[in-house]
């Protein structure tokens, strides 16, 4: 895994995320991926930008999400590409949902435990503050707060 600077061809967001860090830098982050050697990788290469450090990134997928997040150290914002999206949030225990369709978007809060479902094939771009994201198994639909804690990782 390393930061790329200036990269002068395009660059694929759904294999190649691109972090945003201090001083409006943007770097391709080639090599990535959801691994927890590379991740740590990743998190100590951009530790210097601390909270204010963000991931962007393009998901496809089909079905419902397979874990909660959240992200401590700031909004993520969430964008529909293709297809239909519904984000859940866990609000006080409460459900909260919020289905998005191509060219829409909706902020999920610092903090707060939140799960993204596709309605058949679908695309989303995430911009998330990923310093401390948090990560548990979806085994229901409401409480991700009541389940075992996994380990930190990097991650919309």
């Amino acid at each position: 895994m390393r930061l790329v600077n200036h990269e002068p061809n395009a660059i694929n967001l759904r294999a190649t995320p691109v972090h945003l860090g201090l001083g409006s830098t943007a770097q391709p982050v080639e090599g990535f991926a959801w691994d927890p050697a590379v991740l740590q990788a990743y998190s100590a290469a951009v530790a210097a930008d601390g909270a204010e450090g963000r991931m962007v990134m393009i998901f496809d997928g089909d079905g419902p999400g397979d874990h909660w997040e959240s992200h401590p150290a700031g909004d993520e914002l969430v964008v529909c590409l293709s297809g239909s999206v519904t984000v859940t949030r866990d609000v006080d225990g409460a459900p909260e949902r919020v289905v998005l369709g191509p060219g829409e978007a909706t902020v999920n809060p610092a903090g707060v435990w939140h799960a993204v479902d596709m309605q058949g094939p679908a695309s989303i771009l995430t911009v998330t503050a990923g310093l401390g994201t948090d990560h548990r198994p979806r085994t229901d639909t409401l409480h991700p707060a009541e389940r075992a804690e996994t380990p930190d990782r990097e991650a919309p």
